[in-house]
């Protein structure tokens, strides 16, 4: 897996004009090397592979990373960059430009002389779009155990609770039912906090008659899973109701138009539709989607101005949802793997809304 990696990012070397390519960002550096500690860097040529690290993770990156030297720094690590690249004869040496910082960059420069740090961006992450079948697996067992977390909460929640409450029983479920952890911060917000799209659990006590989102997702394998329901506390109004089902039917329009070749704007458009026909246009500021992996956001995206064809084998969410300010929020979010002839939902939890 990993020596079909190095393959095809070398592949992409030279068409970025460059000899080698310095690997910062943590979700690349796991991708390309199955390394899962947390210091170190990784540079790639077109005929070396070298991971560079501290004491700390010499054994486990060993270990873990066979397929490429492992280097370990002692001081400084441009000092040992430097001897890397002057060994594998590097000119001009790619950086992740959206994540080395500007003293970074500094640094790296002054410990480089003679070698040319060209900006790149999303060369890795463009490999990532794309799932095999061991990273699919992740997800869905991630994701598993995240709807498990949320039939778990429904015998759980009642008035009176505070989000943090409800927010910590999911996470503890879901390390317990195997996570290695939460794949970002909870997000509960009941009653006129739905309103915001990432309102985070808060001291609110939940109250009956208001509508609560949930969205949380567990990290297996290093992989993530993402969903959110929408439930009543109570029994729902008719107008909580004919909201719930705005969105419902918007989700269910994306769904069934996403196939290999449609863009993200497209699928994007068919929810959006759903919901502007109905007057709540203003009301889903949002893009439908976002990629999942070993990030939580990723590419490739489901929005207005995403212009990406989907390819089989990517893993995005379809989220759209209403936010009405000083009332309520409603959103639904599956998890779904782009098929040959649709998708594959990796989400079971059910739709409909529950009234608890």
């Amino acid at each position: 897996m990993v020596k079909n990696r190095l393959v095809a990012l070398r592949e992409k070397l030279s068409p970025a004009g460059i000899d080698g390519l310095l690997i910062t960002r943590p979700e690349n550096r796991r991708y390309m090397t199955g390394f899962t500690g947390s210091a170190g860097v990784v540079v790639v040529t077109a005929d070396d592979a070298c991971f560079i690290t501290d004491f700390r993770y010499v054994e486990q990156a060993a270990y873990q990373a066979p397929e490429f030297t492992v280097i370990k720094h002692e001081v400084k690590i441009a000092d040992t960059l430097r001897a890397v690249a002057e060994k594998a004869g590097i000119k001009k040496l790619g950086f992740e430009k959206d994540v080395i910082t500007y003293k970074q960059h500094e640094t790296f420069s002054s410990a480089l002389p003679g070698i040319e740090l060209v900006p790149t961006e999303g060369i890795v992450e463009t490999l990532r779009t794309v799932k095999d079948e061991h990273e699919i697996d992740y997800i869905r067992r991630a994701e598993a155990i995240g709807d498990a977390a949320f039939s778990h909460i429904l015998d759980i929640i009642k008035p009176g609770m505070t989000e943090i409450d409800v927010a910590l029983e999911i996470e503890w479920f879901m390390r317990k039912s195997g996570a290695e952890g939460i794949g970002f911060e909870v997000i509960i917000a009941s009653g006129e906090r739905g309103a915001m799209p990432h309102g985070v659990a808060s001291s609110k006590k939940l109250a009956e008659g208001e509508l609560i989102v949930m969205d949380f997702g567990a990290v297996y394998q290093g992989y993530r899973g993402d969903m959110t329901r929408t439930v009543s506390l109570g029994k729902a109004s008719p107008e909580q109701r004919r909201i719930y089902d705005i969105v419902l039917q918007a989700q269910e329009a994306a769904l069934q138009g996403i196939l290999p070749g449609k863009t993200g704007k497209e699928i994007d458009g068919l929810a959006r539709k759903v919901i502007e026909e109905a007057g709540y246009g203003e009301n889903f500021g949002h893009g439908l989607g976002h990629g999942v992996g070993l990030a939580v956001h990723e590419e490739p995206r489901l929005s207005v101005t995403a212009a990406e064809e989907l390819r089989p084998g990517m893993v995005v969410t379809v989220e759209p949802g209403i936010y009405l300010p000083g009332f309520l929020g409603v959103r639904i979010e599956d998890l779904v793997v782009v098929s040959e002839s649709g998708i594959m939902n990796l989400t079971s939890s059910p739709k409909e809304l529950i009234e608890l």
